[in-house]
C-alpha cells in the first residue's frame, strides 16, 4: 500500500584524520548534530532511530510497507529533528507562536488524510514520512509555522496563478535557507552530511583507505545558497 506525503518537506564527510569520533571536534562530543547554540545529542537520536525501527515494524505486521529507503533511519530522523530546529528558528524570526489548538487542527487534518488512506495516523507518518510516530506534536507544530509563515508571504492570501504559486514556493525555500545558514547547522560525520538542495541529511562519502579521494555527489551542496 502506498502512503502519499501530506507536503514535499522541507529534511560535512569526516576528515581521514577523524578515525575516532571523539577526536574530530566538539560536533562529536555525543552529538548527532549541531543547531545554532543548541544541539542534537546522539542518544537522542539513536532513540527516535528505535522508535521509527519499532513504528515500521508495526506497520510490517499491517502489510504496510515504508515509503523511505531502507537502511537510512538516522538520517531520515535526524533529517526531521533538524527539520524542526529550522522551522522554530523561523517561527522566532517572523514571531510565529503556535497555539496547541493550530498544532491540533493540523494533526486532525493530517488524520483524516490517514484515514482516507485506511490507515492510522501513526502509521501514515511513519510509513508515509520516515516520521517517528511520538513526533508528531512537533510534525504538527511544523505544519503552523509552515502555513503561518505561507499566508504572511502572500499577503494574507492563496496564490490564484501557478507564477503567484511559484513566487510563494520561492520566498518560503529562501526564508528557510536564510533561516539554516544563521543556525551554522553541522551534522556528526557519524551520522551523514546535511544537504542544502534538499534541506536533509545524506550519508557521507567513505573515507576508507580503499577510496582515499572520495568525491561528494555532484547534486549535494554542503553550503548554503542564498
Amino acid at each position: 500500500m502506498r502512503v502519499p506525503r501530506k507536503a514535499a518537506v522541507l529534511t560535512a564527510a569526516a576528515a581521514a584524520a577523524c578515525i575516532a569520533v571523539s577526536a574530530c571536534g566538539s560536533v562529536q562530543m555525543g552529538a548527532a548534530a549541531i543547531t545554532g547554540n543548541s544541539r542534537i545529542s546522539s542518544a537522542t537520536l539513536t532513540d527516535e532511530v528505535a522508535n521509527l525501527n519499532a513504528a515500521y515494524q508495526a506497520d510490517r505486521a499491517r502489510g504496510i510497507t515504508p515509503q523511505r529507503p531502507v537502511g537510512q533511519e538516522p538520517q531520515q530522523v535526524l533529517t526531521w529533528l533538524i527539520t524542526f530546529r529550522i522551522y522554530d528558528h523561523l517561527a522566532t524570526q517572523h514571531r510565529i507562536y503556535p497555539t496547541p489548538a493550530q498544532v491540533q487542527h493540523q494533526l486532525s487534518a493530517l488524520n483524516t488524510a490517514a484515514q482516507q488512506n485506511s490507515v492510522t495516523l501513526d502509521q501514515y507518518v511513519s510509513a508515509g514520512g520516515a516520521l517517528p510516530p511520538n513526533l508528531k506534536p512537533q510534525l504538527g507544530r511544523y505544519f503552523v509555522i509552515l502555513s503561518v509563515l505561507e499566508h504572511r508571504l502572500a499577503g494574507g492570501k492563496p496564490p490564484s496563478t501557478q507564477a503567484e504559486q511559484a513566487q510563494l514556493q520561492s520566498a518560503i525555500a529562501r526564508q528557510q535557507c536564510l533561516a539554516s545558514k544563521s543556525l551554522g547547522i553541522t551534522v556528526n560525520p557519524q551520522f551523514g552530511q546535511f544537504d542544502y538542495s534538499s534541506y536533509a541529511v545524506v550519508p557521507a562519502p567513505s573515507n576508507l583507505a580503499a577510496n582515499p579521494t572520495p568525491s561528494k555527489p555532484a547534486s549535494v551542496k554542503l553550503t548554503p545558497p542564498c
